[in-house]
């Protein structure tokens, strides 16, 4: 085995074993149920109704399909073995380690530098979050298709060059004989890299900077443009050249736009003006670098900041420093070309998530270095080998200079991912380093609710309340887990608030309208269920409890059986007759209306389902069928007869 291969081999093995503790974590509350544990049709595997879906929908804020169906081909091996899903993360980012070497060692034939970029890629603390987070699948997943495009790119761009190795110590660039070629490529590799940056698109669309990074490689190290003697020509030939790539990265924006936009996920200009953007990517800018070099505190959740002056002091900071390195860089362009090609691809690849389009309330977050840190960190190695060169530096001070920084990224990562263990300890490492974490409170509260500690979930709501009195997460949560407590009537102005802080929460309207049931309010919840489907109306579960309610209530005023009916059709069709509790539902709206045949039928086909899926506690379900058989209808009462949980 040739020493560049076993080189990469080792990168990846050692990696695998740096994460080995993450395979034994859990699923976290936050995105992990969007994606996977509350997510049915992940749940149910890849199938043709799942990839339709994929293709389709704006789920969580984005449209990602091949994210989509790597969750589902998990589910479809492993069910919910959270330990599986995790390995697969890891695998994927011990190939983008070697990718990521190999792609270097072709460009440069540099073996050390190459083998250093990597091995800050693959052990940096920074990176923990993408890699230990199950619902980032989409972070490891994107860069490993963004490789491979550079890869094939890299190929292609050596053969029309004549192929010829790029990197030289001179200043005159190799003939670049295939340039002309702008719309009818030849090389295999050519599409081969427009493909993968198809899919890595499909992985996730932060990937749309990518032909820019291959217009920086054109320039070091490929050197398809003069170092010296730069023209404009040769730059927009060059351009000229990936208009496929560029045509992509138009779709992907559009589309990621549309899905983000009809998700709520976009953040206004009255909820956080321009002015704030710019500084508070300014800031981050200079927080990523910072956490670079000092990676010291990282948590899942960074607030995005309140103090005008204290923004005003880090955004002249920011300014002086980004400027300084800026200034930097395009001084030493000619002596020391990758100094300004890793900053520009540090600077660029952040672009789609530095905030100017802001999504969500976040101020940065550590998994959108995963990408682009390579810039920085081909910066500094190669640079440092230039300089080392240059003056003679000791080679022997470099080497344990190097090995001194990989061995503090191996233990700042094994002590990273302890937190990531499950998600109390997550949240709770987000509050002990940050501020008015409302996000980090509400996490915090949800991990503890699920483990049944009430008390404690409940105080973390109220924090996050008293912090922002207009979270409609805060209040819901609140007014949901008092409801879970058996205190109904405490639970309702929660919610209403909720509601009307957000009247375009269904799940919201849901919840309010079975607690409103259980205050013997029935009409009003009938009005709650209805809006939440007017909001979701092809929302089967939501379509299956209204139905529910219309069709078994014991007040004859509520009662509805022909909507009942309309409703458990739909949700029956939207569910594809798969689910026992919808199924369920439409034998009782059936019974309603007098229909005891097909009644009968769904409580039937109701009762095969659920136990081919094993599931307990039949007995209701047999007592329903005989009721039909007798032609009777179900009743039942909503209203609150539970005693209230303990904790």
């Amino acid at each position: 085995m040739s020493r560049p291969r076993l080189i990469g081999l080792l990168l990846a093995l050692v990696t695998l074993l740096v994460y080995l503790p993450v395979t034994h974590s859990g699923f976290v509350v936050y995105d992990d149920n969007t994606y996977v544990t509350e997510n049915s049709v992940v749940q149910n595997g890849l199938s043709w109704p799942g990839v339709q879906w994929a293709f389709t929908t704006g789920h969580g804020g984005n449209w990602h399909p091949l994210t989509w169906l790597s969750h589902m081909t998990d589910c479809g091996l492993f069910g919910l073995n959270a330990s599986a899903h995790h390995s697969v993360n890891v695998l994927l980012h011990a190939m983008n380690a070697a990718l990521l070497f190999g792609l270097l060692f072709r460009l440069t034939g540099a073996l050390w530098p190459a083998a250093f970029v990597a091995a800050l890629f693959a052990w940096h603390p920074l990176h923990v979050e993408s890699v230990a987070w199950i619902a980032e699948r989409k972070d490891v997943l994107s860069t490993f298709f963004a490789l491979l495009t550079l890869q094939a790119y890299v190929r292609y761009a050596q053969r029309v060059t004549g192929g010829k190795w790029q990197v030289t110590r001179t200043e005159t660039a190799d003939p670049a004989s295939a340039l002309s070629r702008v719309t009818c490529h030849t090389s295999r590799f050519y599409w081969l890299a427009l493909l993968f940056f198809a899919l890595g698109l499909m992985a996730k669309p932060m990937l749309v900077t990518l032909p820019f990074v291959m217009l920086l490689l054109d320039w070091w190290p490929l050197r398809r443009i003069p170092v010296s003697g730069f023209r404009f020509p040769d730059l927009a030939r060059l351009a000229l050249e990936k208009w496929p790539f560029f045509l992509l990265v138009v779709i992907s924006c559009v589309v990621t736009f549309l899905a983000q936009r009809h998700d709520a996920a976009v953040m206004t200009l009255e909820q956080f003006p321009l002015k704030l953007r710019a500084a508070n990517a300014l800031i981050s800018y200079e927080s990523y670098l910072a956490k670079m070099f000092w990676p010291w505190p990282l948590a899942i959740f960074y607030p995005l900041p309140k103090h005008l002056s204290w923004i005003r002091a880090m955004t002249a900071t920011a300014v002086a420093v980004l400027g300084t390195i800026s200034w930097l860089a395009w001084r030493t362009r000619r002596q020391c070309p990758c100094l300004l090609i890793g900053w520009l691809w540090f600077l660029g690849t952040l672009v789609p998530v530095i905030g100017l389009v802001q999504v969500g309330s976040a101020a940065l977050a550590d998994r959108y270095t995963y990408f682009p840190l390579v810039g920085i960190f081909i910066a500094v190695a190669f640079g440092v080998r230039d300089l080392t060169s240059r003056f003679q530096l000791p080679k022997p001070a470099v080497i344990a200079a190097a090995a001194l920084a990989l061995a503090a990224c191996l233990v700042l990562t094994e002590n990273q991912l302890r937190y990531w263990h499950d998600s109390k300890s997550l949240f709770a490492h987000a509050l002990a380093v940050t501020d008015d974490n409302i996000n980090a409170h509400i996490d915090y509260g949800v991990a503890l609710e699920q483990e049944g500690q009430f008390a404690g979930a409940l105080a973390q709501y109220r924090e996050a309340a008293r912090i922002d009195p207009d979270s409609v997460a805060a209040h819901f949560n609140i007014g949901n887990l008092l409801d879970k407590m058996g205190k109904p009537a405490e639970a309702l102005p929660e919610l209403r608030k909720a509601v009307l802080l957000d009247p375009t929460q269904a799940h919201a309207h849901n919840v309010l309208g079975s607690v409103l049931l259980k205050e013997g309010r029935d009409a009003e919840a009938i009005e709650e269920f209805r809006q939440a489907l007017r909001i979701e109306p092809d929302n089967f579960q939501t379509l299956a409890y209204t139905a529910h309610v219309l069709a078994a209530e014991q007040n004859p005023e509520v009662r509805d059986g022909k909507a009942a009916l309309v409703f458990a059709i739909k949700a029956n069709i939207l569910s594809g007759g798969t689910q026992p509790f919808v199924l369920d539902v439409l034998g009782m709206a059936c019974a309603e209306v007098g229909r005891f045949d097909e009644a009968q039928q769904a409580a039937q086909q109701a009762i095969a389902l659920a136990t081919a899926a094993k599931m307990n506690k039949l007995e209701s379900l047999q007592q329903r069928l005989e009721l039909y058989k007798n032609h009777q209808p179900w009743r039942e009462s909503f209203r609150a007869t539970n005693a209230p949980v303990k904790n």
